[in-house]
């Protein structure tokens, strides 16, 4: 379940760039949605899985 405050990326700018924000989930995970398509729904994923994704992004694996 959400918490329903969601963030929007740093990364997004007012000229079109890549719009993603992410949500905190009540059991510490995250929630990631497409702020062009916010109703299409959202990804969920538990704490580790999050942590594992943002880790592969910072290292550039991803």
């Amino acid at each position: 379940m959400l918490e329903e405050t969601w963030r929007t990326s740093s990364y997004s700018n007012s000229k079109g760039g890549e719009c993603v924000e992410v949500a905190a989930t009540s059991d510490r995970g995250a929630a990631v949605r497409d702020t062009k398509h916010r109703d299409a729904g959202h990804l969920e994923m538990p704490s580790a899985e999050w942590t594992a994704f943002v880790a592969a992004v910072r290292s550039a694996e991803l």
